[in-house]
């Protein structure tokens, strides 16, 4: 294809009826005093709509449309164009054929893009039409910075000799913002917190370093050849987090908080001394996320309000089980917000203090100094709270001091790392409390997992296999009972993972007087049926199943929360 001149877009809108004349001329002198493509001036005026110019352009030009958001990108056929050129020119390579290369471009009339493009291409240029929010939704998904990074981290390389002195010496001394290693970092941190990644990975290997996210749950790998700049890295991050950068034997834990644009990051840092060198892990807070409320947490209705009831009484005590990263403390703290007012004293006991919170007492565990739990929640109990906030129970010496604290006129929340909510109670008379203790002070257990979300721009219905269905009928005890279900075919928007986000499943479980009756007696077999049979009951795996039928996630996600109850 040769494009032999540019159309006039203004004139053609007018042509065709979607803008008046009027509206032309201002939107060509917007154009003159910003810079901007008349295009996207007539588009953010609502003088037309996107789709209505795409279409145009489409059928005057004799060009395809295609949506990028729905294409099964290549990123290797995409990135035969460099990265500077296709934001330049709003273009991205979608196919790369005998018959010559097609191109996505937001404005296929711009003569000079296309002939820049057969300049470096050295190759025939065929053309589509694409929306630009696509467009650049795309370019986060292919480059995610990966040339900068592997660009930095080779100029980092041929900076460090082998000698170990040098390396300490340059990590001591890289406190400008142009050091290699510091800008490698920045662009760690910077893809991490845009893909909202919850933890950071640095781990060498033999001959490689790979730095993996976290996103959703599931891990996602970059491998960079510079396996020498590892120890460089690792010494970095030790000095922000004020750790030993010489004690390479011995795990090491630390945290530091990091602006980046308008976030405000809190990492907690970890170190692990493995064969191949330092292992770190980075676990990321987004401060500037703010605290999440009761009633953006998933729950349904009717729990909602059975929760929020069992969180305005004035003493027992309310436990949250699940295992590490199922959002425990994200219940915590949104409980914590309702309950935040001036006639209520709040004190926490956390390790570490997550977010800090206007009127509250949050105090730090500091193993280092003796100062445990245990002790500090002794010297709560003479700050005269009303509501305690105990991170998590570890040991038999702090859940008894909470489960005292719980039925002499405080409200107690902590957390405790059980597979349901049914088991926890138990859980506690394993641990040594007496079970007429636990049976006065318990009153409300909550259960959770995180399980991924559909994403909404891929989501179709789907069948489910034989398996899956023998799964439901054992699941529904052989009623028949139709469900449609849904699942993420994979697209650009979820980087071709069929999942965008996650989403809590609960389990509620309100001890009654049958039940604690129950517990004092011993009879645990008793206890069990009875939690089971209790009003508004719902297992973890039955409330994940509700969540697959609304369409929020897959019947793979249930069935892999069922396996982890199990």
């Amino acid at each position: 294809m040769k494009l032999k001149k540019r159309i006039r877009l203004g004139d053609l809108l007018v042509e065709h009826k979607f803008i008046s004349e009027a509206q032309l001329v201002e939107a060509l002198s917007e154009q003159k005093k910003t810079g901007r493509k008349l295009g996207r001036v007539l588009v953010e005026n609502g003088y037309v709509s996107e789709n209505d110019l795409l279409n145009l352009l489409s059928t005057q030009l004799k060009l395809p449309y295609i949506d990028v958001s729905n294409y099964p990108i290549n990123a290797e056929v995409a990135k035969v164009i460099p990265e500077t050129v296709a934001r330049r020119y709003r273009v991205i390579a979608l196919q790369n054929t005998p018959d010559g290369i097609l191109m996505g471009m937001t404005d296929p009339t711009n003569i000079f893009a296309y002939d820049e493009l057969v300049r470096l291409l050295k190759r025939e240029v065929r053309l589509a039409v694409v929306k630009e929010s696509d467009l650049l939704s795309a370019f986060e998904k292919v480059y995610q910075h990966g040339d900068q990074l592997k660009n930095l981290a080779t100029e980092l390389g041929e900076e460090i000799s082998d000698n170990v002195f040098d390396l300490v010496s340059l990590n001591q001394s890289a406190t400008h913002s142009d050091a290699p290693v510091v800008k490698l970092l920045e662009s760690v941190f910077e893809n991490a917190v845009r893909v909202k990644a919850s933890d950071i990975h640095i781990e060498p290997d033999d001959d490689v370093l790979r730095i993996r996210r976290r996103v959703d749950g599931v891990l996602q790998e970059q491998v960079m050849d510079e396996k020498r700049i590892a120890a460089a890295v690792v010494s970095r991050l030790k000095l922000m987090a004020g750790l030993d950068i010489s004690e390479k034997r011995l795990p090491q834990d630390g945290r530091f908080n990091l602006k980046l644009k308008d976030n405000s990051i809190d990492v907690r840092l970890s170190t692990m001394p493995t064969s191949t060198g330092e292992s770190v892990v980075m676990r990321l807070q987004d401060q500037s996320s703010g605290l999440m409320r009761l009633d953006k947490l998933g729950m349904s209705e009717s729990m909602l309000t059975r929760l929020r009831k069992a969180i305005h009484k004035p003493h027992g005590l309310m436990l949250v089980t699940g295992p590490t990263g199922s959002g425990k403390t994200t219940t915590l703290y949104a409980a914590l917000h309702e309950l935040n007012k001036p006639e209520r004293k709040i004190i926490t006991v956390e390790d570490p203090v997550e977010f800090q919170l206007p009127r509250i007492n949050q105090v730090q565990v500091n193993n280092k100094i003796d100062l445990n739990f245990a002790r500090v929640l002794r010297a709560t109990l003479r700050q005269d709270p009303d509501v305690i906030l105990l991170g998590e129970i570890r040991d038999k010496e702090t859940a008894e001091i909470a489960l005292r604290a719980s039925i002499t006129g405080h409200l107690v929340l902590s957390t405790l790392h059980t597979n349901d909510a049914v088991s926890t109670a138990l859980r506690l008379i394993e641990m040594g409390m007496e079970s007429f203790l636990v049976a006065s002070a318990v009153h409300v257990i909550l259960a959770q997992r995180l399980v991924r979300r559909i994403c909404d721009n891929c989501m179709v219905p789907y069948e489910p296999n034989q398996g899956q269905k023998i799964w439901l009928e054992n699941m529904l005890s052989g009623k028949e009972e139709p469900i449609a279900l849904k699942y993420g075919k994979g697209c650009q928007k979820c980087n071709y993972t069929g999942y965008l986000g996650r989403i809590a499943v609960h389990e509620l479980l309100e001890v009654d007087e049958a039940q604690a009756d129950a517990m004092r007696c011993k009879d645990y077999v008793d206890f069990k049926n009875k939690a089971i049979a209790s009003e508004g009951y719902e297992p973890l795996v039955i409330s994940a199943l509700h969540l697959a039928k609304r369409g929020d996630t897959t019947l793979d996600e249930v069935i892999r929360i069922n396996g982890w109850i199990e």
